[in-house]
């Protein structure tokens, strides 16, 4: 018994023949369909990129109690449980997230891994010399951009490309260990994620005409770019995608030539989707995470069953691969784990779970039952209080501050953390959902979300099933606080909340605005945040209005992007009332 997992990042579902696209080259994905069942409802849970691969390790939700951190001491890892029972783990990847502080303890878990350099802005190359770079739409243009063109300049042919030895190393260790039992290989590519960096073996599927600046990269924001810009961007996802294809088909041919189909497990998947466009947004996180983002593309071929060419409606989610992994391989999964083994949803369609959670770490928390899904904002703008737990105390690209360290107190331990305490800390939220307030969407009526509903028995319903869940996940007292629902006692009709946000609902969907609007204060609210630290008195009158965007760990990931970026994109909660604000202030520092 053997099981190959092909996983990839950002992945659109809707950008997939099988699900219903009719313009993207992709036959493989065709073909891969023929062969495995299609899950319509499955749906991610942690969000983004490594708090997803949490889940797929642990088998639980992790979105409510901290963000994007490495593997804690306390948590399962399925890879290794997997190695502990005598079944060879293989890792295969050009994600680079696993090379940074947030994302430092996962790799180690497989009996042995290999990593392949040069996706997105990876410290790979050194040059110190800036590279040269065209004009671009993109306005985040920190040091991640910049290595980026360094390490694209290394990467001209295909062969060359991370993607395509991430795959000739999956290949290798199939052919190497084709007459062996008992091994699991994850084949894992950053592609499609941003940036859409391929060639032109790929781009020639989608010829258009585009006369416009470089677009291969999107901020993560309302949009503002023109329809030719827009469609660009979608033609340049599009051609990496088909690149993931072509990938995709090395890994079904080897199946076929080595006559695998009989006895090995095939589970392709994703973490997550992307906006290109859609509610008039590009990129994650930072929206409601409507279905384009969170309603993932899932092929399972399992060959107990034998179940091929069909699509399932079970609900399922991330917290289910490491449990179905297991489960094959005849493994125990542990008592804090809340997934389940996909193996009679692959096999009849059999239901194994009434509803789903899903969120980020201060963002909206979600749940669906697959016909409604309702986005539970928090209480009021101050989108507090909210804290992280954790024995690691690192985010995505850094240890946490010494400032929120000197905050932390230690917490008695939680449900999951196998008796160990935690530090807690007061947390960080790039996003605060306040803005769009508490969304509520009937599926069947409106499969695209374009209309939010109020109902208040649904939102009852899904507002209580909601609670039960937290429970069942241990989440902290504060996340009820925060959200303004009950730790105790049942659910009522005082807390229902889309009624009386729905003026944020209507507001939320409104145009960015652009420094067109501030003319008297346009220069300022148009210049890299990080310049206007240089001045003294526009500092102080940002962190009057907003002091989320001059902390530290803010400017250094986003300091190159200007007042008006921020509050398209919005990260930080950056609103439309505090941008209004500083504009007035600085009106007479201008």
């Amino acid at each position: 018994m053997r099981t190959i997992m092909v996983m990839y990042d950002t992945l659109c579902r809707r950008m997939l023949p099988p699900y219903g696209n009719d313009w993207v080259h992709a036959p493989n994905f065709e073909r891969l369909a023929e062969r495995t069942v299609a899950f319509d409802n499955c749906y991610g849970g942690s969000m983004p990129c490594i708090p997803a691969r949490r889940e797929m390790h642990t088998g639980r939700y992790n979105f409510l109690h901290r963000g994007w951190g490495p593997l804690e001491p306390f948590d399962d890892s399925v890879p290794q449980i997997l190695k502990s029972h005598g079944v060879y783990t293989h890792l295969a990847t050009d994600h680079h997230h696993y090379w940074q502080d947030g994302g430092a303890t996962y790799h180690p878990r497989y009996s042995t891994h290999e990593f392949f350099r040069g996706q997105e802005g990876d410290e790979w190359k050194g040059q110190v010399a800036d590279p040269e770079t065209p004009d671009d739409l993109r306005h985040a243009r920190g040091e991640v951009w910049r290595q980026d063109w360094v390490n694209r300049s290394y990467l001209t042919d295909v062969a060359d490309h991370p993607q395509t030895r991430v795959f000739d190393a999956g290949l290798e260790f199939i052919r190497t260990n084709r007459a062996q039992d008992r091994w699991f290989l994850q084949i894992e590519t950053f592609d499609p994620h941003e940036p859409y960096f391929t060639y032109d073996d790929f781009k020639k599927f989608y010829p258009h005409d585009y006369s416009g600046p470089h677009f291969d990269w999107p901020d993560y924001k309302q949009v503002t770019e023109t329809p030719d810009e827009l469609q660009h961007l979608r033609y340049e996802y599009a051609a990496l995608l088909t690149m993931c294809d072509a990938s995709l088909g090395r890994v079904l041919d080897m199946m076929d030539e080595y006559g695998m189909w009989d006895d090995t497990m095939l589970i392709v998947c994703t973490d997550h989707g992307f906006l290109l466009g859609e509610h008039n947004w590009l990129g994650k996180m930072v929206q409601p995470f409507w279905n384009e983002t969170i309603n993932t593309p899932l092929f399972v071929w399992d060959p107990r069953s034998g179940a091929r060419n069909e699509h399932r409606q079970s609900l399922v989610q991330t917290i289910d691969f490491g449990p179905t992994l297991l489960e094959f391989f005849g493994v125990d999964r542990t008592e804090d784990m809340q997934g389940r083994p996909l193996r009679e949803a692959v096999a009849t369609d059999a239901a194994i779970r009434d509803a789903g959670l899903f969120g980020i770490f201060g963002g909206h928390v979600c749940i669906t039952d697959g016909r409604y899904v309702y986005m539970r904002s928090c209480i009021d703008d101050t989108n507090q209080p909210l804290f992280e737990y954790t024995q690691m105390p690192c985010a995505m690209q850094s240890f946490f501050s010494v400032w929120s360290l000197s905050q932390a107190t230690l917490a008695p331990p939680i449900g999951f953390t196998k008796n160990t305490p935690t530090l807690r800390i007061p947390g960080l939220s790039f996003m605060n959902p306040w803005r769009f307030g508490s969304l509520l969407y009937d599926l069947e009526s409106d499969p695209l979300q374009q209309n939010p509903i109020i109902d208040d028995s649904v939102e009852l319903r899904l507002a209580t099933r909601m609670v039960e869940l937290m429970k069942e996940t241990d989440a902290p007292a504060e996340q009820y606080e925060r959200l303004g629902l009950p730790a105790d006692g049942p659910v009522t009709s005082e807390h229902l909340v889309v009624r009386t946000q729905w003026p944020q609902v209507e507001s939320g969907s409104e145009p960015a605005l652009t420094a067109a609007d501030f003319p008297h204060a346009a220069t300022q609210l148009s210049t890299p945040v990080n310049d206007l630290l240089d001045n003294p008195a526009v500092v102080e009158v940002l962190r009057t209005h907003a002091p989320q965007v001059v902390s530290p760990q803010i400017t250094e990931v986003m300091g190159s992007m200007s007042l008006i970026d921020m509050a398209a994109t919005p990260f930080l909660g950056l609103t439309r009332t505090q941008l209004k604000a500083i504009a007035d202030e600085l009106t007479p520092t201008a």
